[in-house]
Formats: C-alpha cells, sequence, structure tokens
C-alpha cells in the first residue's frame, strides 16, 4: 500500500511525510522539484504538477490513499479515483465548516465565503467519488508567525496592529498527526474534523514565545489599522487583502472571533493539542538563523 502525498513540502505535507516514514508506511512524495524536496530518505520523490495533467500518471501509479493538498487542479481527483484511490484524506481549512456569509456584511465575510466555497468545493468533489474520506480542516496555522522570522532575526522586532489580537493557533504536527490517523485506518471515514490549537494566543504573547524560545529579545511594536496599512503596501500587499486581514485581526480582539478552540485533537488522540510555545521551541532556527 503506498500512500500518495500532495504538497509534500509544505508545512503540514512534511510533517505528513515523516510521520507516515516513522510508521513504517511507503510514501510517495509529489513535488514539483524534487531536487529541492529534503524529505526522509525512503521516500520516493516524483515530479507532479496540479497545472499539469500530463504528470499526473506517474504520481498515482500504484496509488490507495492519498492526501490531497487543498489547491488540487480540476479533474486531479477525479484522475486519482480511476488510478484506484480508495481513501483521501482532503487537507482542508476550518473555513469549510462555517455557516454561509453574505460578503456584503464586509471584508471578513467575503473572505470566508471565499475560502468556504474554494474548500468545499475540493471536500464535494472528493465525496463523488465514492472512495472514503475524511476532511481535516485546520483553523489557523502558527506557522503563520513565519512571516516575522527576518524581522526578528535582523531587528529583534515585530510590527502588528492589535497586539491582544489572537486565535488559538494550531501547530501543522497536530494536523498532520489527523492526517496520518486517518490515512492508516479507516475509523475516521466520513469525519471533517476542525483542528486548533489548545487557547487564543494574542500577538504579544506569540512575540514572548519567540523570545522566550530564542533566547533574545524581541520587542512588539503595535502598529495603527493606517500604519499597517501604510506597510503591508510597502510589502506589496493588495489593499483587497490588507482590508481583509485588518478585519481578521478585529475580530479576535475581544473572544476568539470566529475560531473558537475546539478539542477535536484531544478527542481523536486522547493528548492535549501542541501549545504555541511549543511551537515556537520548534522553530526557533528559523527565527535566529542559527541550527539547532
Amino acid at each position: 500500500m503506498t500512500v500518495l502525498v500532495t504538497g509534500a513540502t509544505g508545512n503540514i505535507g512534511r510533517c505528513v511525510v515523516e510521520r507516515l516514514v516513522g510508521a513504517g508506511q511507503p510514501v510517495r512524495a509529489m513535488t514539483r522539484n524534487p531536487a529541492a524536496a529534503r524529505l526522509p530518505a525512503g521516500v520516493e520523490v516524483v515530479t507532479g504538477d496540479f497545472t499539469r495533467p500530463d504528470s499526473w500518471a506517474d504520481a498515482l501509479r500504484g496509488v490507495d490513499r492519498l492526501y490531497l493538498f487543498p489547491f488540487a487542479g480540476p479533474g486531479f481527483v477525479e484522475r486519482a479515483a480511476e488510478a484506484g484511490v480508495r481513501r483521501f484524506v482532503t487537507h482542508s481549512a476550518a473555513a469549510a465548516g462555517f455557516t454561509p456569509r453574505d460578503p456584503a456584511d464586509g471584508p471578513l465575510a467575503w473572505h470566508l465565503e471565499d475560502e468556504r466555497t474554494a474548500h468545499r468545493a475540493v471536500e464535494a468533489a472528493v465525496e463523488a467519488t465514492g472512495a472514503e474520506w475524511t476532511h481535516v480542516r485546520p483553523g489557523i496555522l502558527a506557522a503563520g508567525a513565519l512571516g516575522w522570522a527576518e524581522s526578528v532575526r535582523t531587528e529583534g522586532v515585530v510590527r502588528e496592529p492589535h497586539g491582544e489580537s489572537g486565535y488559538p493557533l494550531v501547530h501543522e504536527a497536530d494536523v498532520a498527526e489527523v492526517a496520518v490517523a486517518a490515512l492508516l485506518t479507516g475509523e475516521h471515514a466520513g469525519a471533517a474534523y476542525t483542528i486548533t490549537g489548545p487557547e487564543k494566543v494574542t500577538r504579544r504573547e506569540q512575540v514572548a514565545a519567540i523570545a522566550e524560545a530564542t533566547g533574545r529579545d524581541v520587542e512588539f511594536v503595535e502598529l495603527t489599522e493606517q500604519q499597517a496599512r501604510e506597510l503591508w503596501a510597502a510589502q506589496g500587499y493588495p489593499d483587497d487583502v490588507t482590508e481583509w486581514l485588518l478585519a481578521l485581526s478585529a475580530d479576535a480582539i475581544d473572544g476568539t472571533g470566529v475560531l473558537p478552540p475546539t478539542g477535536t485533537f484531544e478527542t481523536i488522540t486522547g493528548r492535549p493539542p501542541r501549545t504555541f510555545r511549543r511551537w515556537a521551541a520548534d522553530h526557533a532556527a528559523e527565527f535566529t538563523g542559527v541550527a539547532p
């Protein structure tokens, strides 16, 4: 039984590959650039691109189970089922389970609706194959904090609006652990799991955790919304993305906003989710530039 992992070099996909290898499972990893994959020994790394249907046959040959990256190209799911995939684990998103919203309500609502629509389309395609399926829907990933890595390394500072904003950020290893359980056993067939971290972590708390993990002073500089707009515009963010980021951030100043913590990970594994402090410790080298 070979498991194909798409998106194998991403934050979650890489963890999925590592855990499958650790379980003694034959793994094939699909990536656009095998030479740069840096995956564990024993993994069969093949060239594959969702935008190139001619690259799919080799990746899918002999595959029984598939970890599906959320941005599969049109036709890929159907081709996978035709090739013999009998169990899909879909990397989806928490937004897929949200109640539909009226985009006229503002930038947060329209973005959530766009996300819900896009991810549900992939989930529905998987469901239509008649194969076994599990949808794994991570909330906001702790890995988003890697966007601060350069400024932490070079300046010892993080600049963001809404210092008290925060969500129950999820460690990518937790998402991968649930995905691997669904790939290797039939116990999770037909389930859609929203995975979060254990508790809300504000931006100030995230920066403090990174400082603790790196052993360095890291300053949090709180921006006004206008200062954030100017900074993100200089970094090349489109205006609509900037407004969505501000709305998402403002939504979680008081409480956890649209995404409260779930107990899903603990229910499945019997252990509490990994904390943001654990995530920061696991990624300290990326904030210091010094290999562990």
